[in-house]
């Protein structure tokens, strides 16, 4: 059965029904509470949101994609904008430690990463997504180009996968209770490398 069983909520083809999809959204958060990220499938998120796996499919091509979609759901990290470049990047990197460690997210995007080296679907989705955080960082570095900070010929987007490999690396690592001094003596290492020269 392609559509949702339950009353008044069905698919309508390639366009995501929203009440469809959050019903799906929730049973994928719910499977993974319970089952964590090896017991996790589309057939268990299916029979929770009592969905057809081909309505999921549809909407979400890859077990991965899915999986992303929820870790992007659940992220609340707050981006700082504090009008200094140190101490946003500082701040950013200090609430995202703070969320992979406290949540259950750390578990589920290190788990992602990990089978983003032996399945393609995988490792598609987490390029997608590392491109849309790649941009996201970047706008700090943007900012403080736009405030004089920064110099203007400065690739934003290097600068955010300089800090996103930093964050990554601690992920992979279980460090994720670096001392707040360790994180903002390496983002001044960074952030030193992009000032102007004011001399």
């Amino acid at each position: 059965m392609d559509e949702l069983a339950a009353p008044g909520r069905k698919s309508i083809g390639a366009k995501r029904n929203p009440e469809s999809a959050d019903a799906i959204l929730e049973a994928a958060e719910a499977v993974l509470a319970e089952a964590g990220y090896s017991g996790f499938s589309i057939e268990a998120v299916a029979r929770r949101a009592r969905a057809g796996k081909p309505t999921i499919y549809r909407w979400w091509p890859s077990k991965a994609a899915l999986l992303i979609e929820v870790y992007q759901r659940q992220k609340r990290v707050e981006t700082p904008d504090t009008g200094k470049l140190e101490e946003d990047l500082a701040g950013f990197l200090v609430n995202l430690f703070a969320h992979w460690r406290d949540t259950s997210s750390g578990n589920v995007f290190r788990s992602l990463i990990a089978e983003a080296q032996s399945d393609k679907a995988a490792a598609a989705a987490l390029a997608d997504y590392a491109r849309g955080r790649r941009a996201h960082t970047g706008r700090m570095i943007e900012r403080a180009k736009a405030r004089g900070e920064v110099a203007a010929d400065v690739d934003a987007e290097l600068v955010a996968d300089l800090v996103a490999s930093f964050a990554w690396r601690h992920l992979l690592t279980n460090r994720l209770d670096e001392d707040e001094a360790k994180i903002r003596i390496a983002v001044r290492y960074v952030v030193r490398g992009v000032l102007r020269d004011r001399s």
